[in-house]
């Protein structure tokens, strides 16, 4: 009676009860060990994917390992939880998720150029004309296919539309995030925008072109888009999405909005479906006499085709080499190739030793908390070691290391027996001189400093080591180090966006990525604006739920150096966090781009502020460790510090001098030349144009109402050092003065050293309020001067020299207070 009312009353009780049962079934039904493989390791897969079933990572999954036509394959678990438990069946129909692109996006836009209706270096705007603007008509089919766009993630979804002309009309609208060519940024853009190729080179819609031309040939029955009705019973259903359990529509809302068919997810497969695609791949582009590709086009599409100036590889759609190859695992050499998708699934390809493994889960069941990443490394590494009679340390043809993606890099591939085993950590480089930072000295230390913690990382894309690996991979994979989540600044983990950013998942990790720069909350009635800002800085704040359980937070950004640029800020409201948290905050330092050196402008004096935290002035001078340290003492936060210093940096260089790579800190902040002259040009961002939205920001100031020629050749009068006016009218298409010719000047840096930032932005001022006084909105220059006497200087027209006398004071007193603080000479 108990046991029934038990039951009864717990529902997901009656699900892990079937689980069980699932898995005992499964124990006592295996299927026969096939040729090839060792039975212990097929063993191994069986309980690694078992105990990710009862840790709840996932509800149920289908395995499949082949190698030269000898397979084994089982099914776990349950298929579906809620709302009825369902046991898992090999011909469970799967979301495939990412999956799709390179089952349907690369092989439609592939057959094409087969039969010469595409062309791989013609421009998408030779197929879609109206993808046009902003530098996107460089934009080749080829750049899709590999990543190397320059475009975002992913368009918008909130709010939801619907339509794939929408979704065309909007990825037509977007603006480059890199040159096209210059950077890896997986995109499901890329996809959609090549699924659209396909169908207006063939003249038939992508779902009937990729039915008809691969997937009847290759009889993988099950596979295809939006699954018929019949089939309903058999699919996988994936998360509660406003209110419904989706089953047979697909989970990515962007392909979900276009209608359920798009080239990067949509497609939903079974794992024999999928072994009958891998099959042909590993063939040549053949299968049981059906040929699909010629041979030249399957080694086309899995070998590197990413330019040799960037770091991670990747193939004609399949990922070789980045931060997404957890598949790979520990042993399958560099040159093997595959994919996943969000949804639980992975595909791997060994054309070495013609071995490839399947997993199909829907780790998002029923409420999108499920992981399988750790799962998918383990099952790489073990779907190798199950292979009998071939040596993976001797692998001729393997591509040579060049990466930091997962600590198993240097182990692996070509290595001759005789060589002594290389730390698996330390990057696979020649050494080459310049400076560290903190993540590089960190990766010389072996993460020691890390050893046995589990961590909270902030950082975003500019968390990078000299080599651009990212400081999330290489924690994500450092020895005896636990990542457990993810902490995002102002413009997001990966430093796209202009605006909010929402709690998300790392994709190529699963961790969770909680915001620091959320929507700013509402004000409160009555709520002084004391009171109001504070409330917004908590909420830029982790919260004491997110670090529950961690022994560590770990800060790695880039800064530049100036007191209204916000990732200092983060770094002062994280480190007063931990110390409330009593979790321990390190800090990976990281060079003063503009130099250690130079300290301008007026102090700070007031309550901590995101674009004024502490009592600083403009141009501090100081590294983000530096900062730390005086945060910690003069702020009263009693932190447990420690800082992992630069190695090689002197406090006169600037950025340029390190050897390090650039990586823009923001969207707006492109070159080193902008961050120089920030300080003081960003003081107007609010009052005049200062070229956001244009090739050049912080390089040129303007307004509609201004006369070029006569703004330049005033403030060429005041001669300030290292800098040069040109008249020059431009158009910026975002932020202030948006869509609006304006007049003004170029600023041509002539001379960094001897050149004051800040003294610039004051003098922009002083000119613009004496020329044009009733259009200039000199108050909007205020929420970043913070100084109420140097605002009234400029309003009264003082000379330069006179508001400097004003700072003079201050800032020998804040050099003396930083002198304890400071880490280098």
């Amino acid at each position: 009676m108990k046991a029934r009312h038990f039951l009864a009353s717990r529902p997901g009780a009656v699900a892990f009860l079937l689980i069980l049962a699932c898995l005992a079934f499964h124990s006592e039904a295996g299927a026969a060990n096939p040729v090839g493989f060792q039975p212990a390791k097929l063993r191994e897969m069986d309980a690694a994917i078992t105990n990710a079933i009862a840790a709840k990572r996932l509800p149920g999954a289908v395995l499949w390992v082949e190698r030269s036509g000898q397979a084994y394959h089982q099914a776990y678990g349950l298929r579906a939880i809620e709302p009825r438990a369902e046991p898992m069946s090999e011909d469970t129909i799967f979301d495939a998720a990412s999956l799709t692109k390179v089952v349907a996006g690369l092989p439609s836009v592939m057959l094409l150029v087969e039969r010469g209706r595409l062309r791989l270096d013609a421009t998408v705007q030779d197929y879609i004309p109206e993808f046009s603007g902003d530098g996107k008509d460089a934009i080749t089919v080829r750049q899709l296919l590999t990543h190397t766009s320059g475009l975002r993630p992913d368009i918008d979804t909130r709010p939801p539309w619907q339509g794939a002309d929408t979704a065309i009309r909007m990825a037509c609208a977007e603006k480059l995030q890199a040159p096209p060519g210059t950077a890896l940024r997986y995109s499901d853009i890329n996809f959609f925008l090549l699924g659209e190729i396909a169908q207006r080179a063939s003249g038939i819609k992508l779902e009937e072109f990729v039915a008809k031309e691969i997937y009847q040939p290759l009889k993988m029955h099950d596979t295809g888009f939006r699954p018929p009705r019949e089939k309903l019973a058999r699919i996988a259903p994936t998360e509660l999405t406003d209110g419904v359990m989706l089953r047979g529509v697909v989970h990515d809302p962007t392909a979900r909005f276009m209608g359920g068919v798009a080239g990067h997810a949509g497609l939903f497969t079974t794992a024999s479906d999928l072994a009958r695609y891998a099959r042909m791949l590993l063939n040549g582009g053949d299968l049981e006499g059906v040929r699909i590709f010629q041979p030249a086009t399957v080694a086309l599409m899995t070998s590197v085709q990413t330019p040799e100036g960037i770091v991670a590889r990747r193939g004609l759609g399949f990922d070789i080499d980045s931060g997404f190859s957890r598949p790979r695992g520990e042993k399958f050499p560099l040159g093997s190739y595959g994919h996943t998708g969000f949804t639980g699934t992975a595909l791997w390809i060994d054309p070495f030793s013609k071995t490839f493994w399947i997993l199909l889960s829907n780790r998002v069941h029923p409420d999108g908390k499920g992981n399988v990443l750790p799962l998918q490394f383990a099952l790489g590494t073990l779907a190798a070691e199950a292979v009998e009679n071939f040596d993976f340390s001797q692998v001729s043809g393997a591509l040579r290391p060049r990466t930091n993606y997962f600590a198993s890099v240097a182990k692996t591939n070509a290595v001759a027996r005789t060589a002594p085993k290389p730390n698996p950590i330390v990057r696979p480089h020649p050494e080459v001189p310049g400076v560290l930072n903190g993540i590089d000295a960190l990766v010389k230390r072996n993460f020691a400093p890390l050893k046995k913690k589990r961590i909270g990382l902030i950082t975003n894309h500019t968390g990078m080591d000299r080599w651009r690996n990212p400081t999330i991979d290489l924690l994500h994979q450092a020895p005896e180090v636990e990542l457990k989540a993810l902490f995002s600044p102002e413009h997001g983990i990966r430093g796209a966006l202009d605006e909010q950013v929402p709690n998300s998942v790392d994709e190529a990790t699963g961790l969770p990525v909680y915001s620091l720069y959320p929507k700013t909350p509402k004000r409160a009635a009555g709520q002084s604006d004391r009171e109001y800002q504070a409330a917004i800085m908590r909420s830029r704040q982790p919260a004491l739920a997110q670090m529950a359980g961690l022994d560590a937070l770990v800060f790695d950004i880039q800064d530049i150096g100036c007191r209204f640029y916000t990732y200092h800020a983060t770094l002062g409201l994280c480190l007063e966090a931990a110390a409330e948290a009593k979790v321990k905050f390190i800090v990976l330092d990281r060079v003063n781009p503009i130099n250690g050196v130079a300290v301008e402008g007026p102090l700070y004096h007031g309550d901590p502020l995101f674009i004024a935290f502490h009592s600083i002035p403009l141009r501090h001078g100081m590294t983000l460790g530096e900062l730390a340290r005086m945060f910690n003492a003069e702020r009263g936060f009693h932190a447990d510090l420690e800082v992992i210093p630069v190695e090689g940096w002197k406090r006169r260089d600037w950025f340029d001098a390190t050897a390090l790579p650039w990586r823009n800190p923001s969207p707006n902040m492109p070159t080193l030349t902008a961050a120089a002259l920030y300080p003081g040009v960003g003081l107007h961002e609010s009052a005049l144009s200062v070229g956001r939205g244009t090739a050049t920001p912080f390089e040129r100031i303007g307004a509609p109402y201004i006369d070029d020629r006569l703004l330049a050749a005033e403030l060429n009068k005041s001669g300030q050092p290292g800098v040069r006016f040109v008249p020059i009218r431009f158009t910026p298409t975002t932020s202030t003065f948006s869509n609006q010719v304006c007049g003004g000047a170029a600023i041509i840096l002539t001379d960094r050293d001897r050149l004051n930032a800040v003294d610039v932005g004051i003098v922009i001022a002083l000119t613009v309020q004496r020329l044009y006084p009733n259009d200039y909105a000199l108050k909007k220059v205020a929420p970043l001067l913070r100084d109420e006497a140097t605002l009234a200087a400029i309003k009264a027209g003082q000379p330069l020299a006179e508001i400097k006398a004003g700072w003079k004071k201050e800032l020998a007193q804040f050099k003396k207070r930083r002198a304890p603080f400071l880490l280098y000479k």
